[in-house]
């Protein structure tokens, strides 16, 4: 078994391509195959290395490896052998329509009740007629000539699929410019790697028609691929995945302080009939994984679940796990394990960090000034050994005669300003004698 994931540098990564290298991935490793990262980068115009960069980045972020790494610009000659071979049995051919007119005849057709298919007018030029163009200064873009036969494959999700030949319009393979279209260059790959399986969403269906007859022109055998074709990702409504939602990027999901494993957990279940589980070790995700359990219903991506994950991920993780993805380098396992239970993104560990950390950032409400002042004039004398928040809360207690929220809450929002968070009790004991006096005197301030 080898696969590919094979995006484009004109981008960064976002969630449904993301899901698509996962899916690939997963495969790959579930099964002891070779998983091949591929760039398709034929068009140079659109094509930057920053993308490239962001892409092997997010990569590994996301704990992912690959055994193969290739990039089209460096296969140029392969793909100008096969549009030679192509050229020579008759299956591409010069068309010399600018645009303008290939736009005017799509709506001709649509007007007439047609379908917008390109009508093969060039195949009857004459040699002066292509000469005419040419001394114009027309440069010929090249079709394939496909056959009017029906293109029939079992996909591994959509089950039997069946187009006619008929009903596809010739596609352009090679541009004005002389530059490969993706749908020549992608087949030129799968066949010369030697690809078994080819996943990807569902939005590639026709495409796969047009390669099927393409990959035979080459002189393959279509029965060596499999092909799956992944329905596409909605919103949590069913909602088409707008700009707000459908270009997020990883760098965006991690800028939010989400977890790689909660990327992963989500994107690696949603669409089957698995229940969607918190993984936080890969392996248990690998060992899961079953490429038959994907439906063709649309999965739906939300941003609320994916957060629920982190947090169950990051609330069971060890120190030793946490540490590499703290946004603290200097984090302590004990103060880990105190703020541990209150963190639901990578995020809330700094701000919890400067809370315990630094000095003011608490308030105090009119109503209570009088109690903190009583807070503070009661503090034991540090610096502290021995944590002397029992003794100091009932003795507060008792002076004032508080008890419940009206005794914890105050100390609460002079401490930490927050109105949730780990037990007092040992946010008392982490910050010391020395931030609790200066946090109590600032709340009066």
């Amino acid at each position: 078994m080898k696969v590919r994931f094979a995006p484009s540098p004109t981008g960064y990564i976002h969630a449904g391509n993301c899901r698509t290298a996962l899916v690939n991935w997963l495969l790959a490793r579930k099964n002891g195959g070779t998983f091949l990262l591929r760039l398709d980068d034929t068009d140079v115009e659109r094509s930057e290395d920053k993308y490239v960069q962001a892409l092997l980045r997010d990569w590994a972020w996301l704990g992912l490896d690959y055994d193969e790494y290739k990039k089209q610009s460096d296969r140029m000659d392969l793909y100008q052998a096969a549009v030679e071979k192509l050229k020579t049995e008759g299956r591409l051919y010069a068309c010399y329509e600018t645009p303008e007119e290939l736009e005017y005849k799509r709506k001709l057709r649509l007007k007439q009740g047609l379908p917008p298919l390109y009508d093969r007018e060039a195949l009857h030029l004459t040699e002066e007629k292509k000469a005419q163009y040419e001394k114009e200064g027309r440069k010929p873009h090249w079709r394939f000539l496909l056959k009017d036969t029906p293109i029939i494959w079992d996909d591994i999700v959509r089950g039997p699929t069946h187009f006619e030949g008929s009903n596809l319009s010739d596609p352009i393979l090679v541009r004005e410019s002389g530059t490969f279209v993706y749908i020549l260059a992608s087949v030129v790959d799968d066949i010369d790697l030697k690809i078994t399986h080819i996943i990807r969403g569902e939005d590639h269906v026709s495409n796969t028609a047009i390669q099927l007859q393409l990959i035979e022109a080459l002189g393959a055998d279509p029965k060596s691929f499999q092909f799956a074709h992944l329905a596409l990702l909605a919103g949590e409504h069913g909602e088409a995945l707008g700009k707000s939602l459908g270009s997020l990027g990883i760098q965006d999901l991690r800028d939010q302080g989400i977890i790689p494993m909660a990327i992963c957990s989500l994107l690696g279940k949603i669409g089957t009939s698995d229940a969607i589980h918190p993984y936080t070790k890969m392996q248990d995700l690998i060992e899961s994984f079953d490429l038959g359990h994907f439906g063709r219903a649309t999965a739906k991506f939300s941003l609320t679940q994916l957060g629920q994950i982190n947090k169950k991920i990051l609330q069971e993780m060890s120190f030793e796990d946490i540490k590499k993805f703290s946004p603290v380098p200097e984090m302590t396992e004990s103060f880990w394990t105190t703020v541990q239970h209150n963190i639901e993104s990578l995020n809330d560990i700094k701000t919890w960090w400067e809370t315990c950390h630094q000095k003011g950032d608490g308030h105090v409400a009119p109503e209570d000034r009088a109690f903190i002042q009583d807070a503070l004039d009661l503090l034991p004398a540090g610096p502290w050994i021995e944590n002397p928040w029992d003794g100091w809360i009932n003795t507060l207690k008792d002076q004032t005669q508080r008890k419940g929220k009206s005794l914890f809450m105050p100390l609460r929002l002079a401490l930490t300003g927050q109105e949730h968070g780990p037990e007092l009790k040992v946010i008392f004991h982490l910050l010391g004698y020395d931030l609790v006096k200066d946090k109590l005197h600032q709340g009066l301030n």
